[in-house]
């Protein structure tokens, strides 16, 4: 499995991004800006459940 860090191309260059990558059976999450800072660990079933719940419109603020 590909574990690279990626960056979607949809981000702009405005510096608020997040990169993203499948390592140790978790997607992971960081922010660009301070790549040796926090990350955030999901498991498949808690990613797919946020990604869902983007695409239908249920987390929009």
């Amino acid at each position: 499995m590909d574990s690279q860090w990626r960056k979607s191309t949809r981000s702009g260059g405005n510096g608020a991004c997040l990169e993203a990558r499948y390592a140790d059976h978790t997607a992971q999450v960081r922010d660009t800006k301070d790549r040796q800072g926090p990350m955030l660990s999901f498991t498949a079933g808690q990613w797919t459940h946020f990604v869902q719940g983007i695409k239908a419109g249920t987390l929009d603020a």
